[in-house]
C-alpha cells in the first residue's frame, strides 16, 4: 500500500518528529525518546499523534502510564515508515548538493503550509454535494470512519476536490464541544466518540482532552474543568465530541 501523499510530505518537512520513530524504537519509551530526540515529552505525544493521524494504520503503538512516561513500540507500519525516512535522508542530502542558492531552500520553506490546528485528519473525498454557493464535503477517514465538511463551491474548485481526492481536515481543538457518550448531538454536526486517552490540566483556562478513536487517530478538544466534572470525563471513559461542518477546514497538497 503506497504512503498517503500528505504524510510524504510532512516526512520531507517535518524531519525531526519522523526521526522519534527511530528514537522509539531505539529507547522503547516516549519520555527517552523524545529526550534523544530533542523534544519535550508533551511535544512528542503531540508528533505521535500527527503522525498516527496522517496515516492510514498507527505508526506507534503505545501504553500509558509506563516504566519511564509510558512504553512505546513502532507498529509493522511504523517500521516501514521508518526505513523509508532512512532512504530519503540520503536523498535529502542530494538535494541539498543540487541546491543553487541557499535562497532556493528558504524558497521552498516559505511554499510549504504550517498549520495551528490542533486536529490533522487524513481522509479521503467520497462525497460533494452542493447548497447553493457551499458545498458539503464528505470524507471517510480511516477504518470507515466519516465527517462532513462544509466549504464554498470556489474552495472545491480550487483545492480541485473530486470523488477520491485525498485531503486533510483541520479542526482547531476549541471548535470541539465535548459530550457524554449518552447526549444526542447537535443535528447537522459532525459526532465522534471515542475513549479519553488523557485529561492535561492547564493551570488556568481550559482542559486539555485527548480522545482516541476507534481507528486509533487521536483528537484534542479544549473544556472548562467544570464541564468535564459536570460530564464525570476522565481517562479511559467513553466521550463523544461534536463540531460542526462548517468549523472543518480542508487542505490538500500543492
Amino acid at each position: 500500500m503506497p504512503l498517503p501523499t500528505l504524510l510524504s510530505q510532512h516526512i520531507v518537512r517535518r524531519p525531526q518528529r519522523i526521526a522519534l520513530l527511530q528514537h522509539i524504537a531505539e529507547q522503547g519509551s516516549i519520555t527517552r525518546a523524545a529526550k534523544s530526540a530533542g523534544l519535550s515529552y508533551k511535544a512528542a505525544w503531540d508528533a505521535i499523534d500527527e503522525l498516527n493521524n496522517l496515516a492510514q494504520k498507527p505508526l506507534v503503538e503505545r501504553s500509558v502510564g509506563g516504566k519511564g512516561g509510558g512504553g512505546a513500540r513502532l507498529s509493522a507500519e511504523g517500521e516501514r515508515v521508518l526505513r523509508l525516512y532512512q532512504r530519503l535522508q540520503v536523498l535529502q542530502a542530494q538535494v541539498l548538493d543540487a541546491a543553487e542558492d541557499a535562497s532556493d531552500l528558504d524558497l521552498l520553506g516559505r511554499l510549504m503550509l504550517r498549520t495551528s490546528a490542533r486536529n490533522q485528519l487524513h481522509g479521503k473525498v467520497t462525497a460533494i454535494d452542493s447548497h447553493g454557493r457551499n458545498d458539503l464535503v464528505r470524507l471517510e477517514l480511516a477504518a470507515g470512519l466519516t465527517l462532513n465538511a462544509q466549504i464554498t463551491h470556489d474552495s472545491t474548485l480550487h483545492l480541485e476536490l473530486e470523488v477520491g481526492t485525498e485531503v486533510v481536515a483541520l479542526i482547531k481543538a476549541g471548535w470541539l464541544d465535548v459530550l457524554a457518550i449518552e447526549h444526542a448531538a447537535t443535528l447537522g454536526h459532525n459526532c465522534l466518540s471515542g475513549n479519553i486517552e488523557a485529561i492535561l490540566d492547564a493551570d488556568d483556562g481550559p482542559s486539555e482532552v485527548r480522545i482516541v478513536l476507534p481507528n486509533g487517530q487521536v483528537l484534542c478538544a479544549l473544556a472548562q474543568p467544570a464541564e468535564l466534572k459536570a460530564i464525570g470525563a476522565r481517562q479511559g471513559k467513553p466521550i463523544q465530541v461534536q463540531f460542526a461542518p462548517s468549523n472543518v477546514l480542508l487542505g490538500t497538497p500543492v
